[in-house]
């Protein structure tokens, strides 16, 4: 079984086309593969308020940036060439992500941490949910292995927001500088906006797969 640690933000627009890219690989290239795939947080807003950041706003104060489609055309183009509909209009709030990050965490013991994280940053940029609200985070938990109210205090849990905050820092020292960052077999890394070939090469590097 090949060990794939994955380090993302839920409200980063390439880690959603990480995720889409990663999955789509697994399933067209590699499809007698056994995968176990790990989230780790990373948090890039960690000191968002609580009613969210409008986008256009922080694109401006943050880079100068004053058409917000300026910033939007590279990555809805890259994740168009992966056959995924991503228009980053869409959802023009960022949120805190700890209790996101809290509940993709508690997922791990279940077998289920991989597609509610890709569930949860899904309803984020494709239908333009609230990923920091308890019952929005619950609604979507109780499909991977969760009670709804056992997912909403998991989601209210402080303790659990420290997990994550500390796992984020852990991240930060094992040099994940920019996500999603990926991590094949312990020993293949590549980061950013990777394209498919380049997903597929480390994969085949680290599972000693030969090319099709």
């Amino acid at each position: 079984m090949l060990q794939i640690d994955l380090y993302t933000e839920i409200t980063c627009p390439w880690c959603i086309i990480g995720h889409h890219r990663l999955d789509k690989v697994l399933a067209e290239r590699f499809p007698e593969l056994d995968v176990d795939i790990r989230q780790h947080p990373v948090l890039l807003l960690p000191d968002a308020p609580e009613e969210g950041l409008y986008i256009p706003d922080l694109l401006l104060s943050r880079y100068g940036v004053r058409d917000p489609k300026i910033s939007f055309a590279r990555p809805e183009a890259e994740a168009r060439a992966s056959g995924l509909d991503l228009d980053l209009s869409r959802q023009l709030w960022t949120y805190r992500t700890q209790a996101a990050h809290g509940l993709i965490l508690a997922a791990r013991s279940r077998g289920t941490q991989h597609p509610l994280a890709v569930a949860i940053t899904d309803a984020h940029f494709l239908e333009a949910r609230n990923i920091s609200d308890a019952d929005v985070l619950a609604d979507i938990a109780v499909a991977y292995g969760f009670e709804r109210e056992e997912a909403r205090a998991i989601v209210l849990n402080p303790e659990q927001h420290r997990r994550v905050e500390q796992e984020a820092a852990r991240s930060m020292a094992a040099g994940v500088r920019s996500v999603p960052h990926f991590v094949f077999g312990g020993r293949i890394a590549i980061n950013g906006g990777r394209g498919e070939d380049e997903i597929a090469s480390a994969i085949r590097e680290a599972a000693a797969v030969a090319p099709a």
